[in-house]
């Protein structure tokens, strides 16, 4: 996929984490609904960072069902139920982004579909 990031420096060069755009010259596009760290069986762990985990995790198939990696994530949506799980979130993303910038926007919410839901994410994906 040719992308190339958008940061203009007028708003400060490119953040940390994420881009502010990305121009995609892309021939297919993917569009994830909302995943939640549950596993196959429908559980989702107690532990926040598990649930991260899982989310990635679930979105990592789909991609790979599609022929596309995290890598070819273009924007995300992320929703946080817990603003104290937000230092743990980034690391993860961090860690499973590996150095990958897409868009991206997050929010907390008061709640999920389920009370034991702790995060949710939708991703665009584009090859």
């Amino acid at each position: 996929m040719t992308s190339t990031r958008i940061n203009p420096a007028a708003m400060g060069g490119e953040p940390a984490a994420y881009s502010n755009g990305i121009l995609s010259e892309a021939q297919r596009t993917l569009y994830v609904a909302g995943q939640i760290g549950i596993d196959a069986q429908g559980v989702a762990s107690p532990d926040f960072e598990a649930q991260v985990r899982q989310t990635w995790a679930n979105i990592a198939l789909i991609l790979g069902e599609a022929g596309m990696t995290l890598q070819d994530i273009v924007k995300t949506t992320i929703y946080l139920v817990d603003r104290g799980d937000y230092a743990t979130f980034a690391k993860v993303r961090a860690e499973i982004l590996n150095g990958h910038k897409p868009a991206s926007t997050l929010v907390y919410v008061s709640g999920l579909v389920k009370p034991e839901w702790k995060v949710e994410i939708d991703v665009i994906a584009a090859r």
